[in-house]
């Protein structure tokens, strides 16, 4: 009775052992066989009910299928753990003969590409570019660039204050009393960066913008001087066609002061929609450095002479690429951004 209970035990183990199709399948087998409730572990169980003469030939029995059946677990084990590697193998194999997959990459924002196109011009005229801190003291901020502290510039409505002394810079000017302090002349340089000013945002403002403004110190150094350079400067940027215009006007730091058009590069001068039919185009204020503002960074105006511009990057990357909202240069649209 008891040899047809190991037969049927072995039969339908080995069955189920050769259509197991994964590890967890065999795990199960033997829970259901040898585990502690498996159908072999029971025949052990019940050798009490077994006369005793016949239970070293029963016991010999039980052990040799239990022997049978681990063997036959085991060599399944091991086919069904090689299947498994290769099917591992076989989904991680890359062929290093096909193309690489194409990356997105990145371009320049509209802004850095003017910033770049003015460096370099700047830089071919023999300027440098120099940088400073965004939050700069209220001295080189307004003071050093002869804004009295009753001047309407310094009102809190137009300028971003951290405490009495510090703010965030409403001009890069600061940079370029830094680089007279140091006494080194004469000096040919620009000072890009950004700027802040409490401006409700609309389609041609914002509180944080670019400037680029540059400076010349030296002796000898005329309005002509100005002129020649910033004429050349937007032949460079807009064309070789492109006039210039300057017209009077008043900042506190330059004497006397501009404010110079170019000739509408869309319509040369005729007048169109892009130049609202005027046929120029305003885009910087500049002007001869103030005595007092030489005097106060230690240089002696009566020997030395400089000019001072300032342009709007945001307004240079607008014109030149005709775009007619200032927010679209911030907002991340891909759709935007995939123009340039």
């Amino acid at each position: 009775m008891i040899k047809e209970k190991l037969e049927e035990i072995r039969e339908k183990a080995l069955s189920q052992i050769s259509e197991s199709v994964d590890l967890n399948r065999l795990n199960d087998v033997r829970v259901e066989v040898l585990g502690k409730k498996g159908s072999l572990t029971a025949v052990l169980k019940g050798m009490k009910d077994v006369a005793a003469e016949d239970r070293p030939k029963v016991g010999q029995m039980v052990n040799e299928l239990r022997t049978e059946i681990e063997k036959a677990m085991e060599e399944a084990k091991t086919k069904l753990e090689s299947a498994a590697r290769e099917v591992q193998l076989a989904s991680e194999t890359i062929d290093v003969t096909l193309p690489a997959k194409g990356s997105a990459i990145g371009h320049r924002h509209p802004n850095q590409i003017a910033l770049e196109e003015m460096e370099r011009i700047f830089i071919g005229l023999g300027y440098e570019v120099v940088e400073g801190p965004e939050v700069e003291k209220d001295y080189y901020n307004f003071e050093a660039l002869n804004i009295p502290a009753d001047h309407p510039a310094k009102d809190e409505q137009d300028t971003f204050y951290i405490n009495g002394e510090m703010l965030l810079r409403t001009q890069t000017s600061g940079t370029q009393v830094h680089e007279m302090e140091k006494g080194r002349i004469p000096i040919r340089m620009i000072s890009p960066g950004r700027v802040y000013r409490a401006d409700e945002v609309d389609a041609t403002h914002s509180p944080v913008f670019h400037q680029v403004e540059g400076l010349v110190i030296d002796e000898n150094v005329s309005f002509a001087d100005l002129k020649g350079t910033l004429a050349e400067f937007a032949k460079e940027l807009f064309g070789e066609d492109t006039k210039v215009k300057f017209r009077p006007h008043h900042f506190p730091f330059t004497e006397p002061s501009a404010e110079m058009d170019v000739s509408c590069f869309k319509c040369g001068g005729k007048g169109c929609r892009f130049c609202k039919g005027e046929g120029w185009i305003e885009i910087l204020g500049c002007g001869m450095v103030h005595p007092h503002v030489l005097e106060m960074s230690h240089i002696d105006p009566l020997k030395y002479k400089g000019f001072a511009f300032g342009v709007g990057l945001e307004r240079i990357a607008l014109l030149k690429y005709e775009i007619d909202d200032m927010r679209l240069m911030y907002e991340n649209d891909i759709r935007f951004l995939k123009q340039f």
